[in-house]
């Protein structure tokens, strides 16, 4: 865990966006400019707070239950950062597991998907973490997660396509085993409200 408890180098990321600045031709002395470095840094601390924050921490909200019966968050808003472009991807997660005598308290489902989203990330990567955690945790029968976010990286800059949404899943256990199972979170998932 030492890896993630490190502090943020504030000065550092600050000189770096000073350079950033000067290096696309900035005037530094501009009123609006002079403290940009100082919010590019804070912001960063902000964003990347994931980084630096143990998911187990959000587990205190376990509860023994006999539910044998699917449990659903869906349209959990979050946003990350590209770490291919250092760009925000913003969408939202549903989150789904079958228990196996524990449940979690429904706000912390969402912040598990806060602390894995407020990383670095590849959107592949975050359903993944988000859904092995939970298998790995709470031993439920089985996990879906899906994911749904557009990308700044490719809505405002290179092949420039606003309004596309890039859908990633993960399975784990009786969601991927079953099909009659992963019919029937999928259709709960997509379920228009």
């Amino acid at each position: 865990m030492s890896k993630k408890s490190k502090k943020v180098d504030t000065d550092r990321i600050e000189k770096a966006a000073h350079e950033i600045l000067l290096a696309v031709g900035e005037d530094m002395d501009r009123e609006g400019l002079k403290r940009t470095p100082e919010r590019v840094a804070r912001m960063y601390v902000e964003l990347l707070a994931g980084m630096r924050e143990d998911p187990k921490t959000h587990l205190r909200g376990v509860f023994t239950e006999e539910c044998d019966e699917i449990v659903l968050l869906r349209d959990i808003p979050f946003y990350s950062v590209c770490e291919h472009h250092l760009m925000p991807f913003i969408g939202v997660a549903h989150v789904a597991y079958l228990p196996s005598g524990m449940i979690l308290g429904v706000s912390k489902l969402a912040r598990i998907v806060d602390c894995f989203a407020r990383r670095l990330q590849t959107q592949e990567r975050l359903a993944y973490q988000i859904a092995d955690f939970i298998m790995q945790n709470l031993k439920p029968q089985g996990v879906a997660v899906v994911l749904e976010a557009s990308h700044s990286c490719m809505t405002i800059r290179g092949i420039k396509k606003p309004g596309s949404v890039m859908v990633t899943s993960a399975l784990r256990g009786i969601f991927k085993k079953d099909p009659r199972s992963r019919s029937e979170v999928m259709s709960l998932m997509h379920k228009q409200s």
